[in-house]
């Protein structure tokens, strides 16, 4: 069961005001320090309110779904493929949610900020070591996700770790294949350049940051899980293939 402070998340003024002050300490280092490069914004700015889920590849614990927020909120007031002055910030979009291990989230106050930004918190089912030990999610954390899929948007991240080239986990195609959802893949790049891998400190300056969204996927929802996690893994770039064009 939810503890108080955990159900806080749902109400919308306190999400606002979440946002305005992770928004505020953020926009400097993702758009004056460094510099952050969007694209296809035209994907997702005419997307239904709901049952959308974004897949993206994972590089810092927080900064990576910061900035996705910062732009969605820019969408909403209309601006592409950049934030421009964060006035939106006054009123941001905040119909959207993001799939984070339980435990990360409770490490520090920082922490439990960003959960109040609209974390949906999932026991950890793998170790970020080489011998890493995946299984699927639990049955409560499924039900929760696909809960915030029936009213609005969700980032996921199919790896579950910042390791590049990580394996994909079938929990994300099990919910894709259950919520019959839109699914956006997105390509980020430079954040674990720029930030710290656990919270919002710079490691450097003037570093290029990017974030691409592409067309939602055709998807064909009567594929094995297997077959719609390759679709995932290949959209995002962290496939196999992917991995020996870099090699």
């Amino acid at each position: 069961m939810e503890s108080f402070f955990e159900r806080l998340r749902y109400v919308k003024l306190v999400r606002k005001m979440v946002y305005i002050i992770i928004g505020s300490l953020s926009y400097p280092r993702l758009a004056i320090l460094n510099r952050l490069k969007i694209s296809g914004t035209e994907h997702i700015k005419n997307l239904p309110g709901k049952n959308v889920l974004f897949v993206s590849n994972h590089q810092t614990y927080f900064m990576d779904v910061i900035a996705f927020l910062h732009i969605f909120c820019a969408v909403k007031w209309r601006k592409e493929n950049k934030l421009g002055v964060p006035y939106y910030l006054l009123n941001p979009f905040t119909n959207v949610y993001f799939v984070s291990a339980e435990d990360t989230m409770k490490k520090n106050f920082m922490t439990r900020l960003m959960a109040l930004a609209g974390s949906l918190t999932v026991k950890r089912t793998w170790v970020e070591t080489d011998r890493a030990v995946r299984k699927g999610l639990s049955a409560a954390d499924s039900n929760k996700i696909l809960r915030a899929l029936g009213n609005s948007w969700v980032i996921t991240f199919p790896q579950g770790t910042t390791t590049p080239f990580a394996p994909g986990r079938k929990g994300t195609a099990f919910l894709i294949k259950q919520s019959r959802c839109i699914v956006v893949p997105v390509v980020i790049d430079g954040f674990n350049k720029a930030f710290h891998k656990r919270g919002l400190r710079l490691l450097q300056k003037n570093v290029d940051l990017s974030v691409t969204f592409k067309r939602p996927l055709q998807m064909d929802f009567e594929d094995s899980l297997e077959e719609i996690l390759a679709r995932v893994m290949d959209a995002i770039e962290q496939s196999e293939d992917f991995k020996n064009k870099t090699a």
